[in-house]
């Protein structure tokens, strides 16, 4: 029977898709995680890794067995969490999830805060992509995270905390620069600038724009 500490290597090699980051989010050498790992698929009697793919992936068994040991972990520090509650105070790792383009801005108005109100708990902070956000509250992997809505996924529960408005900015020999109010359809024909794909603001303004598969359209 695999070890919990051999399910949370094998977990994060999944995560990262490589060997040598895994290791290092498990503050173990790759050579100990990897030998761990091996442990485990020797005594299970195959592989659950294709490590000739390039980022490696899971083998179809893999994945199973995969989906089985987040179940596990995932129990697992429910069980560990219950045990601290009724001890009283709250601690132990509590995963949290940020879109890159607002984590530089809001982070630091609370987390000097939040240590201070919950000293025993350690706040580990993943600053990701909305999609790789999604997958991994799905899979356990995050216990909260902070992002752009609405989202309307199934299965998670979203609370808006701020709202903030959009802005558009152009140059002063702009056309639109004498307009003191802006409609959608002044944009049209007009030349855009925005995120790259995967980022949900590029999303949310090509929506709210109903620039989607229009023309002049032009990811930074």
């Amino acid at each position: 029977m695999p070890s919990l500490t051999q399910l949370e290597y094998i977990v994060a090699v999944d995560k990262h898709k490589h060997f040598g980051k895994a290791a290092n989010e498990c503050h173990v050498t790759q050579p100990t995680l990897s030998m761990q790992i091996q442990k485990v698929e020797e005594e299970i009697g195959y592989p659950l890794f294709d490590r000739l793919k390039k980022p490696i992936i899971a083998t179809p068994k893999g994945q199973r067995f995969l989906s089985q040991a987040k179940v596990l972990l995932f129990e697992h520090r429910k069980l560990m969490d219950l045990s601290r509650q009724q001890g009283g105070e709250l601690s132990g790792d509590f995963r949290l999830g940020v879109i890159p383009t607002i984590a530089p801005y809001l982070l630091p108005l609370f987390i000097e805060a939040f240590s201070k109100q919950f000293p025993k708990i350690h706040l580990v902070i993943d600053e990701l992509k909305t999609e790789t956000i999604i997958k991994n509250l799905h899979e356990d992997q995050l216990d909260a995270a902070i992002l752009a809505t609405p989202l309307n996924e199934s299965g998670l529960k979203e609370r808006p905390i701020f709202y903030e408005p959009f802005s558009l900015y152009v140059s002063k020999s702009h056309p639109l620069n004498a307009r003191k109010r802006i409609k959608e359809d002044d944009l049209s024909g007009h030349e855009m600038w925005l995120l790259a794909d995967g980022h949900c603001f590029r999303q949310q303004i090509v929506r709210y724009c109903s620039l989607r598969n229009k023309e002049g359209v032009f990811p930074m």
